[in-house]
């Protein structure tokens, strides 16, 4: 299936390429996301009419998301969670918890941009951590994680 980008998708494409992608990714992500639409005729004269507006939205996400970038670099978040022996956790953190934890400092964090790509913490101790602002602005936070007293 054809479909025109609406935004920039890491490893897919820019705004407005036009893509050949399997119909269920576009069926059941990009379209009701509204990240494409099908490259109908029809579409490609509307998304040509709305080039710049799409390309301005796609200029301030950017910028915003550089600020972001800024404002957590270099960030500790600490997390207190129960541990047993040799400082393995009863549990883990995972990306909701330090969702949370960055909440509670005044941080801006959303769940879908934490990247743990080998699972959830399980140890204690300082752990760098991949934030994914955009598919062009990525950052690393430190969690540190701690006995709970």
């Amino acid at each position: 299936m054809e479909v025109i980008l609406l935004e920039k998708i890491r490893n897919l494409g820019e705004l407005g390429e036009r893509v050949r992608v399997r119909p269920g990714y576009a069926r059941n992500y990009l379209l009701p996301q509204g990240k494409a639409v099908p490259a109908t005729p029809e579409n490609v004269a509307a998304f040509e009419a709305r080039r710049r507006e799409l390309e301005e939205a796609a200029a301030r996400a950017l910028a915003e998301a550089e600020a972001r970038r800024e404002a957590l670099a270099g960030q500790v978040i600490e997390i207190a969670a129960r541990v047993g022996g040799e400082g393995k956790l009863f549990g883990s953190v995972g990306a909701p918890d330090i969702v949370e934890a960055a909440k509670a400092r005044g941080l801006r964090l959303e769940r879908r941009e934490i990247r743990l790509p080998q699972g959830p913490l399980r140890q204690v101790g300082e752990h760098e951590v991949a934030i994914q602002l955009h598919p062009d602005v990525e950052t690393t936070i430190v969690v540190r994680i701690v006995p709970e007293e």
